[in-house]
């Protein structure tokens, strides 16, 4: 399964460009959701939402439509990770289980001062569930300091069973590191003067990234029967052009 998608999905830039012109903001979301096969949620990342609310994303999405969560940043954004514990309660409590098979990873990114220490960040990964309310839960780790690319901490998260994101980015470490049974991607390179954000050769470039990720088991990772997940988001960037980059994207892979 490879879904792709952007991040959010109330950017008023979209409007008319995106979004067909006069279609109600309340409507942005089922749009999306049929334009594009997955959205990564960021609200969640600056304030709690409720069960209602995860409920009611749920039910304005197709059956296969698929949503990655990020994580709240009282979780992430702090000296000492291990006292993150009540932070992550609360964000699991909050009705992330509501989204049912429409779940995908939760996504847990960290301030680009925070550096790898390795007995912290063993600390902070033990507190992260393994389901809640019956729903199973998986864990991307979106480091931001070159510090954490190192052998230490691929083995950190290969025990957790937590992915590394990758980042195509000029800003953030690099890590292409199979440490979970699935790939998540963030691409943040979109340009404003291409309509499709990357070029024609670079969108073919990326689905066939795409498709070596799934096809990838990664050292330490058991092989699978089937392909693994991947899951990859246009953000940052020129945003007004991600839905274009990811839809251009979908297309390539014949999704």
């Amino acid at each position: 399964m490879i879904r792709v998608g952007v991040g959010g999905w109330t950017y008023a830039p979209w409007r008319g460009v995106f979004f067909p012109p006069k279609l109600p903001h309340a409507r942005e979301l089922e749009f999306s959701s049929r334009a594009l096969t997955s959205i990564e949620i960021n609200g969640t990342f600056y304030r709690t939402q409720t069960p209602d609310t995860f409920r009611k994303w749920a039910d304005e999405t197709p059956d296969d439509f698929v949503f990655a969560v990020k994580a709240p940043r009282y979780a992430t954004n702090r000296k000492v990770l291990a006292e993150a514990g009540e932070s992550v309660e609360r964000f699991i409590e909050s009705g992330v289980a509501e989204l049912g098979p429409k779940l995908g990873p939760l996504n847990w990114q960290f301030a680009p001062t925070k550096k790898f220490e390795a007995e912290d960040m063993a600390a902070f990964l033990a507190l992260l569930p393994r389901e809640a309310a019956g729903v199973a839960l998986r864990h991307a780790l979106e480091v931001r300091h070159p510090s954490f690319a190192c052998d230490a901490f691929f083995a950190l998260a290969r025990a957790a069973g937590a992915a590394i994101v990758f980042a195509d980015s000029d800003e953030y470490p690099r890590i292409d590191e199979p440490t979970a049974d699935f790939t998540y991607a963030r691409l943040m390179r979109t340009r404003e003067e291409v309509e499709t954000g990357y070029s024609a050769d670079e969108i073919t470039a990326w689905a066939e990234t795409a498709h070596g990720w799934e096809r990838s088991a990664g050292k330490g990772v058991a092989k699978r029967a089937k392909p693994r997940d991947v899951f990859v988001y246009v953000i940052s960037g020129a945003k007004v052009r991600a839905p274009a980059a990811a839809q251009a994207l979908i297309a390539a892979l014949n999704l």
